[in-house]
């Protein structure tokens, strides 16, 4: 086929030795079937802000860490500077992913290389050596549902404890390949220790997959995975070979509406607190945007 013009020049300094197809288009980025040292590969094109479907919510990149503090504070003010970072931040979230969790032995496509918005990573295939299918296109008997169900809870089990949560975990991001369930599209992984809604995201993907597998085995409906896994990861006792059962006792105690209230009342005034005090460093805000703006335009 003809050679995309964002894997030209991938071929021309001999990353990529042949284009085979394209394997499928969404709404973050085109995956095409390559040849790359001799082995078939899949090189996933991620497609630019602008055509992208997909917007890069701040519930999914909050607690993503920027040791720049240039940087960060032109990201947070969305300078034209800051909207390129935040762009290049976004891309390399999924990369910084696999290459975590792959060390982490979870069980995701092994990553080979990420180059001008290209990431060459390993092709999934089945046993027979075709194209993986999602876990949505195939049908399942009651103990396969079982063992990939396992499977999957132990690999969201040792994301957590590598410090990530999916985000977006269905049975529409799990390839069913020869060796069992992949996990894959990541660019929207949360830092389970500094995002407000990662413990949300994560009983989400949690039960999604319950709901998925239970369409096969019904009474793995009745498990509740994602609460007892966050309860012990809160409790600093997760580990990746941590026992499991499936089960988890909801706190039915009555809230106690006054402490509550009291709880609220602090808040209100730290912040009100807080405000105050930003009122006397106006001076500094007014130098910070000046930097912010020789940044912007000191740009090549």
């Amino acid at each position: 086929m003809k050679i995309p013009k964002r894997l030209q020049p991938l071929v021309e300094d001999g990353l990529i030795d042949e284009v085979e197809g394209q394997l499928m288009s969404g709404k973050e980025a085109q995956v095409f079937v390559v040849r790359s040292h001799g082995e078939r590969r899949c090189a996933k094109v991620f497609k630019e802000a602008k055509q992208r479907s997909f917007k890069q919510a701040v519930q999914y990149q909050e607690g993503r860490r920027e040791r720049n503090s240039r940087r960060s504070r032109a990201m947070a003010k969305k300078t034209r500077y800051g909207q390129k970072e935040q762009e290049q931040a976004w891309l390399n979230a999924e990369v910084d992913a696999l290459y975590r969790l792959a060390a982490a032995d979870v069980r995701v496509p092994k990553p080979f290389g990420f180059i001008d918005g290209v990431l060459l990573m390993e092709m999934i295939t089945d046993a027979e050596g075709l194209t993986a299918p999602r876990l949505d296109d195939v049908t399942l008997t009651a103990d396969e549902a079982r063992a990939h169900y396992a499977k999957v809870i132990g690999d969201v089990v040792r994301m957590l404890c590598a410090g990530l949560v999916h985000g977006d975990l269905s049975e529409f991001n799990v390839l069913l390949a020869a060796d069992g369930p992949v996990i894959i599209d990541l660019p929207q992984a949360v830092d389970a220790a500094g995002n407000n809604s990662a413990a949300w995201m994560f009983e989400r993907d949690v039960d999604n997959m319950r709901r998925y597998f239970g369409r096969f085995a019904p009474e793995l409906l009745a498990t509740d995975y994602g609460k007892e896994i966050w309860s012990l990861y809160e409790a600093g006792d997760l580990h990746p070979e941590s026992e499991l059962t499936g089960c988890f006792e909801h706190d039915t105690r009555e809230v106690d509406v006054d402490d509550l209230m009291t709880v609220i009342d602090d808040v209100r005034e730290e912040e009100e607190e807080r405000r105050a005090l930003l009122g006397g460093d106006r001076d500094a805000g007014v130098a910070e945007a000046a930097a912010d703006w020789r940044a912007a335009h000191e740009e090549p």
